[in-house]
């Protein structure tokens, strides 16, 4: 049988790992070949002889009487050959053969081989436990066959007739694996199962795109399901809100829609999920209007808007400084009785501290307390920011004194907050030891902070300290803006620090970490330097 394309796409998986700047979804074109699906292999163990069926004979009846006692003066006799055999007797009964595996895990460590372990796992899944299967599977199974992980379905594929077993047995590893985020070896287990005629359930398909789209493989996501639905597995309320989800997450309305469009011809009806994905798409992209809309035909549809829906419309205006419109989102949430929450809060009171209005942001903090509802360090945060952004930087460190009352630290936001606000006073030396503190407190400075530090020494004429926050851009590898960068050029070309300047472009240059219109910059540098030849 040739497994060529089955080992292209595991490949490509594999890589997936490591590669996510892929540009291209994988070809699952290779799954959809018409071929006949192949026999299941029927592999049957000798049956035992002699003092082998006594000993299983024996075993088997003190198991059945639950009498431990007289089993365990029998461990010392115990063969792998054994076990499977007393398996195999016990299969309908998958408690006692549960027991007795355990039994024998426990008196003798190490004797289980993979036959043993596939027919347990064939008798839990027939008996739909598997909980303890996966379990089983997570702890014991495919940690011992990492190397070669394709052994672990052979043995389950050649014991399953001597089990009596059900297509289960696959959709659980197939599932654990998925699970496990092993994504190679979820779609080796999916393409050998459909090269036995065999097909995983929807919710084993649904573990396995959760969690492609939560390692953010969309691309792989996408393919599996087009996959799905060749192979005529019915997809359910939860892949098709995955589907969805994928398409708003990469801007993709118009594909959004088509999946929403199709769900009813596909037996699946529309939940608040599905409405919600669809509302923060549009609200991500700034079109609020149509998310306002879907919000209308979500109560058409008999569905009530939850606190998710009020808290995505809220920051979607937000984030377009329509602070008029997100209060009045605010205001109609209380009067249909959704609670807001202190996500509601936090979105709210940082729209108003990122416009500047601090007192409406304090307003909203004291109703939040007044409702019972606990304050975290995103509150505190997003008060500390409006303060800093209006130069009340006193205001501000007191309420960095009350996040210990609080039982809260200040994290890196705390931080930039603080930075932000001693910028805006252009006091560029107690900016820089806050710089120090976020640093010795293991918090990295984002690129807006490093900018505006940088922006705030210059404009103090401090061009040595500019250089050094510089310096410390270049060491954790954040790209500097070309205005900031030019500035910093020229104040150290109007000091006559021309070469520091260079060495600061050379070290960009070595680092590959060059802002735009670096060129440029370097341009006037050498332009500078030319007219100080010839005036000198």
């Amino acid at each position: 049988m040739n497994h060529s394309h089955l080992r292209r796409f595991s490949t490509l998986l594999g890589l997936a790992k490591t590669d996510s700047s892929s540009p291209k979804p994988p070809n699952l074109a290779f799954l959809g070949s018409n071929r006949t699906a192949l026999p299941l292999p029927h592999r049957t163990i000798p049956d035992p002889l002699g003092q082998d069926l006594d000993f299983i004979n024996v075993a088997h009846s003190h198991l059945v009487h639950s009498d431990w006692g007289k089993l365990g003066t029998m461990s010392n006799g115990l063969t792998p050959f054994r076990i499977k055999h007393v398996l195999v007797k016990t299969k309908r009964d998958h408690v006692l053969a549960l027991e007795f595996f355990k039994w024998v895990d426990e008196k003798r460590p190490g004797l289980h081989s993979l036959d043993t372990y596939s027919i347990i796992l064939h008798v839990l899944t027939r008996e739909k436990n598997f909980k303890e299967a996966e379990a089983m599977l997570r702890g014991s199974v495919i940690p011992r066959v990492m190397d070669s992980p394709m052994k672990l379905f052979e043995a389950l594929l050649y014991t399953y007739r001597l089990c009596d077993s059900s297509p289960r047995v696959f959709d659980c590893l197939f599932d654990t694996y998925a699970h496990l985020k092993k994504f190679r070896n979820a779609t080796d287990v999916f393409c050998r199962m459909k090269d036995y005629g065999f097909l995983p359930n929807v919710e084993a398909c649904n573990a396995y795109l959760s969690a492609l789209i939560g390692a953010r493989r969309t691309d792989i996501a996408l393919a599996f399901y087009k996959e799905m639905r060749r192979c005529r597995i019915s997809p359910n309320d939860y892949t098709l809100n995955m589907v969805l989800c994928v398409h708003c997450r990469s801007g993709k309305l118009d594909k959004a829609f088509e999946v929403f469009k199709e769900m009813e011809g596909m037996g699946c009806r529309p939940t608040n999920v599905t409405f919600n994905t669809l509302i923060v798409g549009h609200c991500k992209q700034g079109l609020l209007d149509m998310a306002m809309r879907l919000k209308d035909t979500m109560a058409k549809s008999g569905f009530q808007a939850n606190v998710i829906t009020y808290n995505t419309l809220i920051h979607g205006f937000c984030k377009e400084g329509k602070l008029h419109e997100a209060n009045r989102i605010f205001s109609e949430m209380k009067t249909v009785n959704v609670s807001p929450n202190v996500v509601t809060y936090n979105i709210l009171i940082n729209g108003y501290s990122q416009v500047g209005n601090s007192e409406m942001s304090s307003r909203l903090h004291e109703e939040m307390v007044r409702h019972g509802i606990k304050v975290d360090i995103v509150t505190y945060n997003a008060l500390i920011l409006g303060l800093c952004k209006e130069g009340k930087t006193k205001k501000a460190a007191y309420l960095v004194k009350e996040l210990d009352k609080a039982n809260l630290a200040p994290n890196a936001s705390t931080f930039s907050a603080l930075i932000i606000g001693q910028c805006a006073r252009q006091n560029s030396e107690r900016a820089f030891q806050l710089y120090k503190s976020m640093k010795r407190s293991g918090f990295d400075p984002n690129s807006d902070i490093f900018n505006k530090l940088i922006s705030t020494f210059c404009k103090n004429e401090d061009f040595k300290g500019a250089t050094q926050v510089l310096k410390g851009m270049l060491e954790r590898r954040v790209i500097p803006e070309s205005v900031v960068t030019f500035e910093l050029v020229k104040g150290l070309c109007r000091t006559k620090e021309t070469n520091l300047a260079k060495e600061l472009l050379k070290e960009m240059e070595r680092n590959r970490l060059l802002p735009e219109n670096y060129e440029k910059i370097n341009f006037f540098l050498l332009e500078d330097e030319n007219d100080r030849k010839e005036k000198g």
